[in-house]
């Protein structure tokens, strides 16, 4: 599958709806017990579109995007404003936002990550669609210059120029995109019908790179 490093309209993602699904399979026993597995490690986020189209002019930057993207066949990067910071959304992004690591005196490569937490679970999602220049980092709680490390974009990771000490403790904060296809070939609209008020139905999954 082909993936375009660039992101959806966010004009039009802002009024999206969406959010992370997850796959259970549950069988229910003869006497009435549950047994319950999950086939997936990881959820996978589902979004509709046509929800942030709001005028004609709208609809002709989806299709131009649409089409740029030949449907199904080449993914690329979605803005999900519901979860789009290694932090809370109300709060600025930090290097001591999440640990993704810690260093042994040889690894240079980290991949980025963000821990979910409730309770005593958490939930721990790898980071693949960093946007770069919102990046920072730090070892042991010492931020780090932009020298002193390089982002992979385009798989997630953070490459050091030399390796963090043996026990320290690396931890990053960022801002990230969420990989996705479109999951239509098609996209039906009528002039008329949005005028009254419709909007195209347009679903968007997440994909796995």
């Amino acid at each position: 599958m082909g993936f375009h490093e660039v992101r959806f309209p966010t004009s039009l993602s802002f009024g999206s709806a969406g959010g992370p699904v997850r796959r259970t399979e549950v069988v229910t026993l003869a006497n009435g017990y549950e047994e319950r597995n999950s086939p997936w490690a990881h959820s996978r986020r589902r979004y509709d579109a046509g929800m942030g189209v709001r005028s004609l002019d709208d609809v002709s930057t989806l299709i131009a995007f649409f089409e740029a993207r030949q449907g199904q066949l080449n993914g690329f990067r979605w803005k999900d404003w519901a979860d789009y910071k290694s932090c809370l959304p109300s709060e600025d992004v930090s290097a001591g936002d999440q640990e993704i690591g810690v260093g042994d005196g040889a690894t240079l490569r980290f991949s980025l990550c963000k821990v979910y937490a409730s309770g005593s679970e958490s939930y721990l999602r790898p980071i693949s669609k960093p946007v770069d220049q919102t990046v920072r980092v730090a070892v042991d709680g010492a931020e780090q210059p932009g020298a002193a490390f390089a982002v992979d974009s385009v798989a997630g990771a953070i490459v050091f120029l030399l390796p963090p000490a043996e026990g320290a403790v690396v931890t990053a904060g960022f801002e990230f995109d969420v990989p996705v296809r479109f999951e239509t070939d098609q996209i039906v609209t009528s002039v008329s019908s949005f005028q009254a008020g419709d909007v195209p139905d347009v679903p968007v999954l997440e994909v796995r790179v």
